[in-house]
């Protein structure tokens, strides 16, 4: 009964060795079968990664072979598919724990994503301990799911929310962040990595300068652009809670992770009653589990958590340091090329620290418009708001269009992307006068 272990294993071994040989980005290609589709007859240049990553045959088989030969239902039998199920589930809860630096796996919850780890967050803590007077400090920046969830709370509890702005260069303004910290803070819950600007907080000095202004405060990290990108230590940081989505980083869509302190999470209501979360159930009153599995009603999506498992073994192979040194020559090839033409706007900041998102906009054209017409040639890129209207509007604007890197694209891609920017310009005859 250990087709799981052989069909799956080893040909992770097998693939993963393969790719240990020789980390070039050639070898990282051959893993993805997107890359050897095509449509309209050209070659599919994909540059959409923030929205979601494309997955290797690594992840696919990880996910396919959990239900050919594992499948059962996790925590709750005494057979070998429920045995295999769980050892599969609670492995990657530690393979996660290690992942993030976290002290334990207790501290790991698993979710259908960020947004409903932060909706968690939101009912569990906020509904429940915030109050009229205290404020929220979010900042301008922040993707709709630490917003829209922390406007609800502000309106059940008439907790006050407070944004920190940006500087000249679209930086977040740590001098305004000084400014807005008080007593009355009690929420700081800010992004690692703006989906629009590529702009990287300095979350570890927030969350130490947070501390000392009020030592009550709880902080929380949005890491879904960068936990893909960079290795986190959530220790270090000392945030109260982080969470990050498995699709952003190689795994299946519909796996999430919440991390919280332990003691933390076990302070919290559950925010899902059912199945699995239970100690014992009277028929008026019940007790709960304590986190993480207070937290996972249900049956819970394993195969996800199998995908997470071999994205995260993917990533690591190929080591944050190879994947780091890509990005960013992607991402400064393509910010420096554009900043040279006149008739597209960029917001995106500048300099080095930042994640590979950059956004921009013609100055005529509506963003739709650009990435119709490069989509007839193959090439994916974002185009709209990003779940993200007050900045774009804090910005200047509605909407723009995002191209975002991964480790698996390459300069001539961004040659490609580059080149076909010109067919926007002729089709709406921009410089043609």
């Amino acid at each position: 009964m250990n087709n799981y272990e052989t069909k799956y294993g080893k040909l992770l071994m097998r693939k993963s060795g393969d790719l240990m040989k020789s980390i070039t980005v050639d070898a990282i290609r051959k893993d993805f079968p997107y890359l050897q589709e095509h449509y309209k007859n050209k070659q599919i240049c994909y540059l959409d990664n923030a929205a979601t990553t494309q997955k290797p045959q690594q992840v696919i088989d990880a996910l396919t072979n959990y239900y050919q030969y594992a499948n059962g239902g996790p925590h709750r039998g005494a057979h070998y598919f429920s045995m295999k199920s769980t050892e599969i589930y609670e492995s990657t809860r530690q393979k996660v724990a290690d992942f993030i630096g976290a002290k334990s796996q207790d501290e790991i919850v698993f979710t259908r994503g960020a947004t409903e780890g932060l909706n968690l967050l939101a009912y569990s803590y906020g509904l429940e301990e915030l109050k009229e007077g205290d404020e929220i400090l979010l900042s301008i920046m922040e993707h709709h799911s630490n917003l829209c969830n922390w406007q609800y709370v502000a309106e059940k509890t008439k907790a006050k929310l407070v944004f920190i702005g940006l500087d000249e260069n679209r930086h977040l303004d740590m001098e305004d962040f000084r400014q807005k910290l008080n007593q009355n803070t009690k929420l700081l819950s800010i992004t690692a990595a703006s989906n629009v600007t590529g702009e990287m907080p300095k979350v570890k000095e927030m969350i130490q300068l947070a501390k000392k202004v009020n030592p009550e405060i709880t902080t929380v990290i949005d890491g879904s652009q960068w936990i893909p990108h960079h290795p986190g230590n959530i220790v270090d940081i000392d945030a109260d809670f982080l969470v990050f989505s498995g699709h952003k980083m190689c795994a299946a869509m519909g796996i999430g992770v919440l991390y919280g302190k332990k003691e933390r999470l076990n302070s919290l209501k559950p925010f899902h009653y059912g199945g699995d979360m239970i100690e014992y159930v009277d028929k008026y009153e019940s007790t709960f589990l304590d986190a993480p599995h207070r937290f996972e009603a249900g049956t819970q999506n394993v195969g996800g958590v199998a995908s997470l498992a071999a994205a995260i073994d993917y990533i690591q192979q190929i080591g944050f340091d190879f994947i780091k040194n890509q990005e960013k020559k992607l991402m400064d090839y393509a910010y420096d090329e554009m900043s040279k033409m006149d008739e597209i706007e960029i917001y995106s900041v500048p300099g080095d620290h930042r994640s590979p998102a950059l956004s921009f906009n013609f100055k005529e054209v509506h963003p739709h418009d650009v990435a119709t017409i490069l989509n007839e040639q193959g090439i994916a890129i974002r185009s709209g708001h990003h779940c993200a209207q007050p900045l774009h509007r804090y910005l200047d604007c509605n909407f723009s269009c995002r191209v975002s890197f991964g480790f698996y694209n390459t300069i001539e891609e961004v040659d490609y992307f580059l080149e076909h920017l010109d067919d926007v310009k002729k089709v709406f005859q921009i410089g043609i006068r």
